[in-house]
């Protein structure tokens, strides 16, 4: 982002991209759970009381990697619910401030029937492959899906799955479910749930954020 602040503290329509994202969760009786690297609580913190951010959460601290992170979450939640087959799970990256209530809604719908839920959309760009030998090979576009959170699962098919150890193939939640032998299913993900990465991003998602109050 070059930029010397954490990309989930740049600000997007006057309010950090974090604050965006959880507030996308607070209804519905939603628990919240942040996962935050403890090197940026304090600054975290200075943000709330500039912003009166006042939405209820829980906090918990990272690991080294997503999957370390999404376990200490995970274990939070264990620790206090004995039913977890009656618990729906989200996890969603904090960096996806424009996540839609009907994409939230339709994925707490959708995981009480298929218990493992990723939102995707299908790729507009032509695919290539590196494969081992360096070489490039073209891949069928209508076969591409590009993955988006929240990824929604069963709360005892997530509890199952994080027994594994740690591997670098586990690049999301899906990829740790999967491993484990369970299915993934897809469904219809959201253009504008673009998980900012570049300068732009911050352009376009307040591009976006102003077109929904019109």
């Amino acid at each position: 982002m070059k930029n010397s602040v954490p990309k989930q503290f740049l600000e997007v329509n006057k309010l950090p991209i974090l604050m965006h994202s959880i507030r996308a969760f607070n209804h519905n009786n939603i628990h919240i759970v942040l996962v935050q690297n403890d090197a940026y609580k304090e600054m975290w913190a200075s943000l709330c009381i500039k912003h009166q951010f006042d939405v209820p959460y829980s906090t918990v601290s990272g690991g080294e990697t997503r999957f370390h992170s999404v376990k200490n979450g995970l274990s939070h939640i264990f620790k206090k619910e004995d039913q977890l087959d009656q618990i729906l799970i989200a996890i969603h990256d904090g960096v996806r401030p424009l996540v839609s209530q009907n994409l939230i809604n339709r994925s707490f719908e959708e995981v009480l029937r298929k218990k493992a839920v990723v939102p995707a959309v299908a790729s507009r760009d032509s695919i290539r492959m590196v494969n081992e030998n360096k070489q490039s090979i073209s891949l069928r576009r209508d076969r591409v899906h590009l993955v988006q959170t929240p990824q929604t699962f069963n709360g005892e098919l997530l509890r199952e799955a994080y027994q594994a150890p740690y591997s670098s193939e586990f690049t999301d939640d899906a990829s740790v479910i999967e491993k484990s032998g369970y299915p993934i299913h897809l469904i219809d993900g959201d253009i504008r749930n673009i998980k900012i990465t570049y300068p732009i991003d911050i352009a376009i998602a307040e591009l976006w954020m102003a077109e929904s109050m019109i």
